[in-house]
């Protein structure tokens, strides 16, 4: 079995900053790209940024130069940190983690944090 424990949502003023962690524990054998979503009200799920095993990163261009990814291998964590939060980055947070548990697998199945809500005040 696999959970992802979300964490760091929060109410923040516009400008400010937070940090959000995503930590994958379980039945893990290895984990391929990491990534961070978001859902805003009456809004379709979208991608925020995501982290290749090897580091590569991409964002959505709403959030490049706010926003920045990374990841903890050693700990099996993603993180996403917030600066400069506009009003438009309210919503529900959700980790996404493609993972094998086990060395027959062939494909990567994803799996999902349990949503952090992050509300930037005006």
């Amino acid at each position: 079995q696999v959970q992802l424990v979300e964490s760091g949502g929060g109410l923040v003023q516009a400008g400010g900053s937070l940090r959000l962690s995503c930590a994958a524990s379980g039945t893990i054998f290895r984990i391929n790209v990491m990534a961070w979503y978001r859902q805003a009200p009456g809004k379709q799920r979208e991608l925020v940024g995501l982290i290749s095993s090897g580091g590569i990163r991409n964002y959505a261009d709403s959030v490049k130069g706010r926003f920045t990814i990374s990841r903890d291998n050693t700990q099996n964590t993603v993180y996403l940190q917030m600066n400069s939060l506009k009003p438009e980055d309210t919503a529900v947070y959700y980790c996404n983690v493609q993972i094998r548990t086990d060395w027959t697998q062939t494909g990567w199945y994803p799996y999902w944090g349990q949503g952090t809500q992050v509300t930037v005040s005006s």
